[in-house]
């Protein structure tokens, strides 16, 4: 299953890169000119087999922003970029995962990687073998719940993921995942 799970997200993520390339570029330049700072906001993830490996996103805070989960802050909401929001609330600061896809770091479908400080997260998931799993720009448990699931329920949901991943549950989440998008489903700001 690697290899056409690999091939399926090189081919999908070439794709994705042409037909979003424009649409990449006008958001590099909004998030360009309506704040200082980097267009890209480089985060410490834990990867396959717990390896640490930086995952870009579209920066959504301000400069100075500790280096947290966005539920631990006390109030994000006053982190936020004049175009954080939307761009959270849209998906639309997770694009620049497309690189992560093609260098083989995350592919389109796998658990979402944890910040290189959510310790009972990552710890959970190595004893449930979650850790051998590529992770995903989207996810079973993303479709199940999102932010807002407790831990242990995010963790549950992967392993059922790693039990039973296939090519057809990969494209049933991917379909799953743009609806919630659409919808705005589960997402905390």
């Amino acid at each position: 299953m690697f290899q056409t799970k690999r091939l399926f997200d090189l081919v999908l993520a070439l794709f994705a890169f042409l037909i979003l390339a424009l649409p990449l570029f006008l958001i590099a330049l909004v998030v360009h000119f309506t704040s200082p700072g980097p267009i890209l906001f480089w985060s410490d993830r834990i990867g396959q087999y717990n390896a640490i490996f930086k995952m870009p996103k579209f920066r959504t805070m301000l400069i100075g922003t500790p280096n947290v989960a966005t539920h631990l802050l006390s109030n994000p909401e006053q982190f936020l970029t004049p175009v954080g929001s939307f761009l959270r609330q849209s998906s639309l600061d997770e694009l620049p995962q497309l690189w992560s896809i093609l260098i083989g770091d995350m592919s389109f479908v796998g658990p979402r990687p944890a910040l290189f400080n959510q310790h009972d997260l990552i710890a959970l998931r190595t004893q449930q073998d979650v850790d051998n799993l590529t992770p995903g720009l989207t996810g079973w448990a993303q479709i199940n719940g999102r932010d807002e699931l407790p831990i242990p329920d995010k963790v549950k949901l992967d392993v059922d993921y790693l039990n039973n991943q296939s090519f057809w549950l990969d494209i049933k989440i991917i379909f799953f995942t743009f609806l919630k998008v659409l919808k705005k489903d589960g997402i905390i700001h």
